[in-house]
């Protein structure tokens, strides 16, 4: 199979899907660009803040993306590359995209407020108050990831206690990034500049961002320090108004993704169209229905469930619902733009699953070999040589593959404090009944919803488990991450339901991630009791506190998805009608 057809007819299907499907879905949802948004209604400059179309595209892409939509099918690359392709069109067209659109449509209809608000009105106040629980622990265990993997890709000193030149590079110029953010906000809010006058020079400001930062880093700091740093620029990007850096930082580093993209495929074609043996899908079409494979040293076990929960933002995401309704939802102008910014930005993602997969395609030797497997690297490492294998373009794979893994460490950093500020409101909503604000709030409420407050508590939650080992709990984000889509899919269907709107096409999404994540979880709890119970002396050995960690928190997790699942079901199939 031809790699440079698989992505061409791919991308074809997922167009075709955003034109009909998601046309279809904003007759039947009833998307009236007539109505009010609540960027205009409550903007307050700080949270509520009108973006242009191409400016919150910008944001919100920047936000979902991430390494995800690279990791996931590179890693379940070891079921082949049939089941890859199957899931990321099939997942992202009837799945992911229709979960992120209603999210944010849902959101945009309760005044921003994210899907826990969602589910209080429509469900009921408990389910609400276990969704946020569950939300607020998963993304402070994003913010200790994100913020872990961005302070190892700036820290200045190798093992044996050189200069490491090229971490220098990156932090140097993601620094420059956020001043030139900065200036672009300034600029285009508050001296009016246009908008497409300030995206060329600050696609001009990129290129010079990268000259300076890759032949000056002048910065050498240990791990330790960069997370302090780090906490300390979340902490106050996350209660900025997003005017000033959330809106033109994510903006303009969208288009380091575009230029990515654009190198990616121009790497597909280009081996395609000259005959390169990288232009041929090398992996099996199948592998089996057991991962035997592993490359990495760790099998992913079988199709079902490790399939559907591996290849999360490339097919499905929960966290996308959170941004929706998080931060997006906050700065829609029109209800029009929902459609290509949640719907489209979605099948974007599902794009660049097609080109992860066809990059590790063109190394499959080396990757089922284990000798190349951390998926920045397969993805820097196959495109590169997609390009390179183009006539007049061999000796810039050096340079691609380092500008690759560049841009995938910005867009961690632009996750991280995305995360941080979904948080913070995750927190506050909390606290506060429906239709409450943290400024409605007395007492001691008034003082945990308070941003800067709410803010302080989620860093240093968020930074002190990502100094101290969030790695012995990661495993479970994958499951957390789909019970999450799962539940975000649940409040859109018990809402439409309520308002008398279609809602049939989020009944076998919400009850296929329902399965699939509650049998991930049973595996996980299953095999960790196993561990902790085990009379072997080898297996003892390696119990620490992530391996019961991982047993109650997924138990824990389990029950949460059912009971959240049976009062949805509730609400949605009329035995249950909760106030709207």
């Amino acid at each position: 199979m031809n790699a440079m057809l698989v992505v061409i007819v791919g991308i074809i299907i997922l167009i075709v899907g955003y034109i009909f499907y998601g046309g279809w879905l904003a007759k039947q949802w009833g998307v009236d660009d007539s109505k009010v948004t609540p960027a205009h209604e409550l903007e307050d400059g700080m949270d509520y803040v009108p973006a242009k179309a191409p400016v919150l595209m910008g944001h919100h892409f920047s936000s979902i993306a991430g390494a995800g939509p690279i990791n996931g099918p590179i890693q379940a690359a070891v079921f082949g590359w049939v089941p890859v392709v199957l899931w990321v069109l099939i997942g992202g067209i009837f799945f992911g995209a229709v979960h992120d659109y209603g999210a944010l449509f849902a959101s945009i209809r309760h005044k921003g407020q994210s899907i826990g608000e969602v589910i209080a009105l429509n469900i009921g106040d408990r389910a609400k108050k276990l969704f946020l629980i569950f939300s607020y622990l998963t993304l402070i265990l994003v913010v200790a990831a994100f913020a872990s993997i961005v302070a190892s890709t700036f820290v200045g000193f190798n093992a044996d206690g050189s200069h490491n030149e090229t971490n220098a590079s990156v932090a140097m110029i993601s620094l420059l990034f956020i001043v030139m953010a900065i200036l672009f906000g300034f600029f285009v809010y508050r001296r009016g500049a246009s908008l497409s006058v300030a995206t060329i020079a600050g696609c001009i400001g990129i290129v010079i961002c990268l000259a300076i930062g890759l032949s000056w880093h002048p910065i050498y700091l240990s791990n330790t320090a960069w997370m302090w740093i780090i906490g300390l620029y979340i902490l106050v990007a996350s209660v900025a108004p997003v005017w000033i850096l959330l809106q033109p930082r994510d903006y303009l580093s969208s288009f380091l993704l575009y230029a990515m993209m654009i190198i990616a495929a121009v790497g597909v074609i280009g081996a395609g169209l000259t005959g390169a043996d990288a232009a041929h899908m090398d992996m099996p079409a199948f592998t089996g229905w057991v991962d035997t494979l592993a490359p990495t040293g760790s099998s992913l076990g079988s199709v079902f469930p490790a399939l559907f929960v591996t290849i999360a933002c490339g097919a499905i995401s929960g966290f996308h619902s959170l941004v929706g309704s998080g931060t997006t939802a906050k700065q829609l102008d029109h209800e029009r733009d929902a459609k290509p910014i949640a719907y489209g930005g979605m099948l974007i993602e599902c794009a660049l699953a097609l080109i992860s997969l066809a990059a590790v395609s063109f190394i499959w030797t080396e990757y089922a070999s284990g000798e190349i497997v951390t998926p920045t690297q397969v993805f820097a490492t196959g495109i590169s040589r997609m390009v390179a294998s183009i006539p007049g373009l061999a000796g810039a794979q050096s340079t691609i593959a380092s500008l690759l893994v560049l841009t995938v460490s910005v867009f961690c950093l632009t996750s991280l404090d995305t995360a941080t500020r979904l948080a913070r409101y995750m927190f506050q909503e909390f606290w506060l009944k429906p239709g409450e604000t943290y400024k409605d709030a007395t007492g001691a409420k008034a003082v945990l919803t308070n941003p800067v407050v709410a803010t302080a508590i989620t860093v240093v939650l968020g930074v002190g488990l990502g100094m101290t080992g969030y790695s012995k709990i990661w495993p479970l984000f994958g499951a957390a991450n789909q019970l999450l889509a799962a539940l975000a899919l649940l409040a859109v269907c018990a809402w439409l339901g309520n308002i008398g709107k279609n809602n049939k096409m989020f009944y076998f999404p919400m009850l296929f991630m329902l399965v699939v994540t509650l049998y991930s979880l049973f595996q996980t709890v299953t095999t960790k009791v196993g561990q902790i119970t085990s009379t072997d002396p080898e297996v003892l050995a390696k119990v620490d506190w992530g391996t019961y960690a991982q047993a109650i928190l997924g138990a824990l997790l389990f029950v949460l998805a059912i009971v959240l699942a049976v009062e949805g079901c509730m609400t949605i199939f009329g035995k249950k009608k909760a106030q709207v």
